[in-house]
Parts: structure tokens; sequence; C-alpha cells
């Protein structure tokens, strides 16, 4: 089969990117792998939807590197194919790297997807269910009993009577973004750095103040989830701690965190199963939960990371799995055609 990864910009792409292990996982089963961008979709006057493709030349790769390196190659040379030749979009953008500079291409996923999606390839995860998902609040309409107390605003008198409530101290976020930008740890309400903090923060719109929870000390926890369930290969969860630098309240590995294995506990997946219904209802096939104590702080549905460094850890190819289940995805589309729903058949 041949499967289409949408990227923000090839050029972005490093041979530790999950995306590369996913692609690196296809090529090695057999099937043809393309990139797209923002840029390259074409809809033409007959209605039928077209898209420029950086195609990976047939070989056997034996690295993420050689295929890095082979798809630096190919996007110098794209190729237009029609959306019926392929079979899978695994859309892997984040949006909010687009948000600023490119405000055009931030929505070009979502939009290009469900036009890909009524066309009879499938789309993952569904593009309907990323649309609902393009802020922090997607994580307010899952159950509150897996969330931490949150107050969203852009009044500062709201958010400072939120943290006057709360002696254990507050995250401070931007509503949108990713990657650790502008999260602040406010310990207590008479913070000096309070008015900085807001007007820092509030420049990218809208405010979430977060309760603190002591075990963020130790870092979260960053679970994969396919299909609704926990992604197991091997006896392993595809799960790490995510430990936070010294003096940072962030875990995010390109803020400088670093990543250990964990134990999977009970808890975990108790929070796990809690989403997961609202998971499969939105057609979310690979989602990566991440988690501190008994609460979920965010669900990372775009882009979610890790697969590359959890291979090294557990000495488990997770990614394979992904191929796999989307190889059987391909085999019911093919059996019952467009009858079964692209959401439907995302987390089937």
């Amino acid at each position: 089969m041949r499967i289409a990864f949408f990227v923000n910009s090839i050029e972005s792409e490093t041979p530790a990117y999950t995306t590369t292990a996913l692609a690196l996982a296809a090529v090695q089963r057999g099937h043809s792998v393309v990139y797209v961008e923002p840029g390259d979709f074409i809809l033409r006057p007959d209605d039928g939807l077209a898209v420029s493709v950086a195609v990976l030349p047939d070989a056997s790769y034996k690295t993420s590197d050689r295929l890095h390196a082979a798809l630096k190659d190919a996007a110098k040379q794209k190729k237009t194919l029609a959306i019926s030749d392929i079979d899978i979009v695994f859309l892997r953008n984040d949006p909010s790297l687009d948000a600023t500079d490119r405000p055009w291409a931030a929505n070009a996923g979502v939009m290009f997807g469900r036009l890909a999606a009524a066309r009879g390839a499938i789309v993952v995860n569904d593009p309907d269910g990323l649309g609902q998902a393009q802020s922090k609040l997607y994580l307010q309409s899952f159950p509150e009993a897996v969330r931490p107390a949150t107050l969203i605003s852009r009044s500062i008198t709201e958010i400072r009577a939120f943290i006057d409530k709360h002696s254990k101290g507050c995250i401070v976020k931007p509503l949108q973004g990713s990657g650790g930008k502008n999260v602040f740890h406010i310990a207590t309400p008479t913070d000096s750095n309070l008015n900085q903090i807001f007007e820092a923060a509030s420049g990218d719109g809208y405010l979430i103040a977060q309760v603190y929870i002591p075990e963020a000390k130790a870092g979260d926890v960053r679970l994969f989830l396919m299909n609704g369930l926990p992604l197991v290969r091997d006896g392993n969860y595809a799960a790490f701690r995510r430990l936070p630098a010294k003096g940072d309240v962030r875990s995010n590995i390109h803020a400088a965190g670093t990543a250990r294995k964990v134990k999977v506990t009970g808890t975990m997946l108790d929070i796990a199963e809690m989403v997961r219904p609202k998971l499969i209802n939105d057609g979310m096939f690979l989602v990566g939960l991440d988690i501190v104590g008994d609460k979920l702080l965010e669900i990372n549905v775009f882009t979610p990371g890790g697969l590359t460094r959890l291979a090294v850890m557990y000495k488990t190819d997770f990614a394979t799995s992904v191929i796999i289940a989307l190889e059987e995805k391909r085999t019911l589309r093919q059996a019952y055609g467009t009858a079964m729903t692209n959401s439907r058949l995302a987390t089937l």
C-alpha cells in the first residue's frame, strides 16, 4: 500500500522523529512512502483531489539516517499523484508551529484531510476529530475525574482569584501552542513575577491556569494509545517518563527534559480507560497521554513523539505495530468500502 505522511515541512524532519521511524517501518514492510507538506494539495475544477509528494525511492533502508537522506533528495523533485493513488494519509503536523508565520498552513491537514477521506483515503487521525483538538481546550471535553482543576480566561482578575484558591501553586500557559513554550509555575499568589508572566503568556491569546500537581517534580509520563488502547509490543508498554531539567517546570524533551523507562501503573491504565471512549468516538488512532500522578495534563493527538526513543529503551519496535494496524485498516476498507466511516475505521 502507499502511505502519505503529512508534515509541517520536510526540511524540518529529522532521523530521530517518530514520523521517520514510522516511515522506516512501512518501507521495511514493503510499502510505498511519500511525504506531503501543507502547500501540496490541489483541488481541480472537476472536484478531483491531487497532491504533490516527495516519493521515497524503493530501497532496503536499514537506518533512519539513510531514509532521511533519501527523503531530502526526493523533496527536490516532487511528483503529483491523484488522492486515489494513496491508501493512507497519516496527519503528522503540529498546527501551532505554523500558526504565527504561516497561518494558512496550520489548518491545511484538517481541511484537505477531510477531502481525502471523502474520496476514499483512510486518514488518521480522523480530520474531524483533529478539528476539535486544535487547542488545549480539547482536554476539557474529557471526564472531570482525570483532569486537574483548570480555569481558561484572558481576565487577569479571574486568574488571580483562581491562584488565590490553590495554596500548592498553579501552572499558567497559553491555550494555544505546544512544546512547553511560555509555561510557568506560580508558587504563590504573591509571586513577584506574576505581571510579567501574564504578559508573556497572554500574548498568545487565552490562558490556562491549572492547579499544580506536586508529583510534577518527578516529571510526567507519556503513554501511547493506539486504537484507544495502550500500545503494547513484546510485553512492553510504549511509555516513558519525561524528567524536567533542573529548575524547569517543563518535561518536554526538546525543552531540555530527559527520558527514562517507566513502570506503567494501574492508575495510568485507569486514566487510559477513562478517555478511551471519546478518543475512539473522535477517530484518534495514535495519541500520547501526558500523565502526572492521577491526572491527565495533555493529550497530544497531532504529533505524539517518542517512538524512536522507546525503541532504544525497550529494544522494541513499536513503529512496526503502528504500521501493522494501518495494514489491517486497509484490509477493512477493501472489504467494506465507504460503508464504514473514516472516523470509525481510524480506531477499529
